[in-house]
């Protein structure tokens, strides 16, 4: 395969994002090579087609599969696996929603129910007691949301998310956000 410049720039800046996601730099450049690839491609491919270190695709690799965004096939008469990202974006979407759900948005939360079943318990004024169930709570709330959401086909979630696009038009300009405390 040849990477014309416009797939080097979705590369490069897929990198860029990673980077500003959490990601490694090459980890998502490696996903954003096999995301615009027509084929799954090897290790070797990819290490030639990035100028990468065999050791760093093959770290690379293991994370994003680990992560449910990259998966390994074989083709007959070879050896090698060959690897491809998730094709559909709503479902490439969705993975990454709920890999980072419970990478780190639940162990907050649960943290968060430990801290305010300690503030109850020892000195914690009733002030930062009151701000720590405020943040519970909400976070909780999105989560419940999110939560709910995921289960109902995908059919309903794409009406919702374009249904949500128009009545936003109906929602008089300024009044979108409360306003800051």
């Amino acid at each position: 395969m040849h990477l014309t410049p416009a797939m080097q720039d979705f590369i490069l800046h897929w990198g860029e994002m990673g980077n500003k996601w959490g990601t490694n730099r090459s980890v998502a450049q490696i996903h954003a090579l096999l995301h615009i690839s027509p084929e799954p491609l090897t290790a070797e491919d990819i290490c030639e087609l990035l100028n990468l270190a065999r050791s760093n695709v093959s770290t690379g690799l293991k994370e994003l599969q680990s992560q449910g965004l990259v998966k390994a096939s074989r083709q007959l008469g070879d050896r090698r696996d060959h690897f491809h990202s998730i094709r559909d974006m709503f479902d490439l979407v969705q993975t990454v929603v709920r890999t980072r759900r419970e990478r780190e948005y639940a162990p907050t939360l649960a943290a968060l129910r430990e801290v305010k079943a300690q503030a109850a318990t020892d000195a914690t004024p009733a002030a930062v007691q009151k701000r720590i169930d405020d943040t519970l709570e909400t976070m909780q709330l999105f989560d419940d949301w999110y939560t709910d959401i995921d289960r109902i086909p995908r059919g309903v979630q794409l009406s919702l998310l374009k249904m949500g696009a128009r009545i936003a038009r109906f929602i008089p300009k300024g009044k979108t956000k409360p306003e800051a405390e």
